[in-house]
């Protein structure tokens, strides 16, 4: 049997211990395993390593902690619009939706974009219309309601500054909990930054490899702006050949460096290795455009890594050689 691995990430950021509480960091490294461990589940079972990124940031996006699928942040006109990507290394196909609403998973519709469709890309209400014929799963606006991500909304509505996942002061007694409606812990806005995209990346017991990455995008964003996510080569990227990228971060810079497809590029160009070209693009080239977040990849001979320039980056990865971690903090 061959190795077989994945590698998932909730979000960089400006994420230090002292603005952390016992619980809510319990919470997070939990529900990163949980996402971690539905992708393995497929990995094990033979599956292709595009069925398990999607079981992986289906996982992500069902929770209220990332800001992807229930989590997603609220847009400058009170709306919750999101954005997803997936990519098959083994024949670079490839699909999105962006700017998506009420759509339980949106990782889930970019994948019936890429099997059940000739385009690579759908946005707003054509893609909402292809959910429906596809029996695609959508929930109401309560199911996507967050007092944590309604409060950042607020203090920021009748201004024109975004937030890129800012966190606030969290009470010393904070838990998961304190996300769900009606519990309205959290109160002011710091300069901390989390940038709370979710993805993940895997290889399989086939030799291929697969990327997906989802987000709710920037806190008061103009509604329909759409970021690095659902872009493929910015946001996400896989080929067999060299390698396959998540990337979370400050949308713009990654998509003007075409973050992920650069990474690829160094490797099959260049010679680098997986590591020595996510260093690269992560700590040398975003740096010099203002570009903060970070990044996961695995290439076809099973190695992994988890780079990034901010504090912290939510992130985790299992293989089937015996490693299993979850990580937050540098």
């Amino acid at each position: 049997m061959s190795s077989y691995a994945i590698v998932i990430h909730g979000g960089a950021g400006t994420i230090l211990p002292a603005a952390m509480t016992t619980e809510l960091e319990q919470s997070y490294k939990a529900a990163l395993q949980e996402a971690m461990d539905a992708g393995f589940r497929c990995l094990t079972a033979g599956g292709t390593s595009i069925e398990a990124v999607k079981a992986a940031v289906m996982s992500l996006e069902d929770c209220i902690l990332f800001n992807a699928g229930r989590g997603a942040v609220f847009a400058k006109d009170g709306s919750q619009e999101m954005d997803a990507s997936i990519m098959d290394g083994s024949n670079r196909m490839a699909g999105a939706v962006a700017a998506v609403r009420n759509i339980r998973n949106p990782v889930e519709l970019a994948y019936v974009v890429m099997t059940k469709s000739q385009h690579v890309m759908l946005n707003g209400k054509g893609a909402q219309e292809f959910a429906k014929i596809h029996g695609l799963k959508t929930e109401p606006d309560e199911y996507f309601y967050s007092e944590f991500r309604h409060q950042q909304w607020k203090q920021m509505q009748d201004t024109d500054a975004m937030a890129l996942d800012h966190s606030v002061t969290i009470p010393a007694t904070a838990s998961s909990d304190d996300f769900a409606e009606g519990k309205p812990s959290f109160t002011k806005v710091s300069e901390d930054k989390k940038f709370g995209t979710v993805g993940a990346v895997a290889l399989d017991q086939y030799g291929n490899i697969a990327a997906a990455t989802s987000t709710g995008g920037m806190t008061n964003k103009q509604w329909g702006r759409v970021g690095d996510s659902p872009i493929i080569g910015a946001g996400t990227y896989a080929n067999n050949m060299t390698c396959a990228i998540s990337c979370t971060g400050h949308g713009e810079p990654f998509i003007r460096a075409v973050t992920a497809y650069d990474v690829s590029c160094l490797m099959e160009y260049k010679g680098l290795s997986l590591q020595e070209a996510m260093h690269i693009v992560v700590h040398d080239k975003l740096l010099k455009i203002d570009g903060e977040g970070g990044m996961i990849g695995v290439d076809a001979a099973g190695n992994t890594a988890m780079v990034f320039n901010s504090e912290g980056m939510y992130r985790g990865r299992r293989d089937s050689e015996g490693l299993n971690e979850t990580l937050i903090y540098k």
